[in-house]
């Protein structure tokens, strides 16, 4: 037993009375650092295509989605686009209104939207209504009450969003 308690007693001995190395280098720190940059940057441009891909699809599913409550609007109100009557677009869309679209509380139609949308790639809202091109980046939406059949609902933000 002496022997074994004297064996611990010198291995202590000769660890303390060795200079212990402890912590890390500069190079080892810097090689870690650069490392860790290199993954960042094969790592961060695929969130960014993800989240453009992301925003794709919210603004398609949002298009769909007022299309489709533009079209039984249209089916409710005898082939009249929301506004036509004398409500606003967006009224027409998140109230009640009559068979001939004005705003009616007690009205047996709508409301189709609980709010208007907002374009993911703007975070806009608004809708403009004309006859003029959609991509012009001036509001969210667009929608062309001009053209009695078409009644065309699109992104604002840009060509290329304006053409889904």
């Amino acid at each position: 037993m002496r022997s074994c308690f004297a064996e611990t007693k010198n291995r202590k001995q000769i660890v303390r009375g060795k200079k212990m190395k402890a912590g890390f280098t500069l190079v080892e720190i810097l090689i870690v650092v650069v490392i860790l940059g290199i993954l960042a940057a094969i790592v961060i441009p695929q969130f960014t295509e993800a989240s453009t891909e992301a925003k794709t699809s919210s603004l398609m599913s949002d298009l769909q989605t007022v299309r489709s409550q533009i079209e039984l609007y249209k089916v409710q109100h005898n082939d009249d686009l929301p506004g036509a009557g004398g409500a606003t677009f967006e009224q027409a869309l998140t109230g009640k209104t009559d068979i001939d679209g004005a705003v009616d509380t007690s009205g047996a139609y709508g409301p189709y939207l609980q709010t208007i949308p907002t374009n993911p790639f703007n975070d806009d809202d608004d809708v403009r209504i004309d006859g003029a091109d959609a991509g012009a980046d001036t509001d969210g939406w667009r929608f062309d009450a001009t053209d009695p059949n078409s009644g065309a609902f699109q992104a604002d933000d840009s060509a290329d969003h304006a053409a889904l």
